[in-house]
């Protein structure tokens, strides 16, 4: 991870919720007063996000946290992540922060491997998408990692893809590809986004890269997979969820893109609980 960046994010988001101070604590806490508090896990799931967790009372200021476990571990209702040391006052100021952190990272490995047991037996990966929360994308798609699955681009100065409206205003693929071709790096991989088997044939006449098969249904899935005939990687994109990705990963495709494992997660839920001043 690029701390630059997280850094900068965290004191950010410090700042957005304590501009002037924390009233609450400030006013009844002791300031030399120091304290342990446990963080525990308050259902099953995959650990992501540790270390920005702790970064975050780093920043703050003098707090120690001890792990127990790891990024990528299976955690257990009630079971223990880490024990927080510290000044008492920088525990309560960093706690929410910190908190909405760890349990959003969590959330996006947790939902992100069970799109991977899904596939499973398969030969089919996971991808992320750039349906990201603005400003979270690098923790995100990091949680992505963590949970089994695989990083497509991370912003738009990253790879090439023809998409819908690009192919539109460019008058096809064959004219999008080849302005592709001359205006952007020749090291770049072109992907091109196909919604009909036409579309595969044009995509496979201009010699593109990836193929991405948008919202086909499993048999235009199975038939566009066979017309391509591995001359491209094939990604299969659009409306695929648990239930239903391993039946897609059946019809050859390489890779499966989900945007819900970056938008439709569900924080996990964790808790700073059993605080004891010292």
């Amino acid at each position: 991870m690029n701390w630059l960046i997280i850094d900068e994010q965290i004191r950010k988001a410090l700042l957005e919720d304590m501009y002037i101070e924390d009233i609450t604590t400030d006013s009844t806490i002791e300031e030399e007063s120091n304290a342990t508090v446990e963080l525990l896990a308050r259902e099953d799931g995959i650990l992501s996000g540790l270390q920005v967790f702790a970064r975050v009372f780093s920043t703050l200021g003098d707090v120690k946290v001890n792990f127990l476990k790891r990024d990528g571990d299976r955690i257990r209702k009630d079971e223990l992540v880490a024990n927080v040391i510290g000044n008492t006052r920088t525990i309560l100021k960093g706690e929410r922060v910190a908190l909405n952190y760890l349990q959003r990272m969590c959330g996006v490995a947790t939902l992100t491997n069970k799109f991977v047991q899904e596939l499973e037996g398969t030969n089919t990966k996971l991808l992320d998408t750039r349906k990201t929360t603005p400003n979270m994308r690098l923790l995100e798609k990091y949680s992505v990692k963590v949970g089994g699955g695989e990083n497509h681009r991370f912003s738009l100065s990253d790879g090439i893809l023809l998409k819908d409206n690009h192919i539109a205003a460019a008058g096809g693929i064959l004219k999008a590809v080849k302005l592709v071709r001359e205006n952007a790096s020749f090291v770049r991989k072109i992907e091109v986004e196909v919604e009909n088997l036409q579309m595969v044939q044009e995509a496979i006449d201009a010699k593109v890269d990836i193929i991405m098969l948008d919202n086909m249904n499993l048999e235009e899935m199975k038939e566009a997979v066979t017309i391509i005939n591995k001359r491209a990687l094939t990604e299969a994109s659009g409306d695929i969820l648990l239930n239903n990705i391993r039946q897609v990963a059946m019809t050859g495709v390489d890779y499966i893109s989900v945007g819900a494992i970056t938008h439709s997660y569900k924080a996990f839920n964790l808790s700073l609980k059993n605080l004891v001043t010292i």
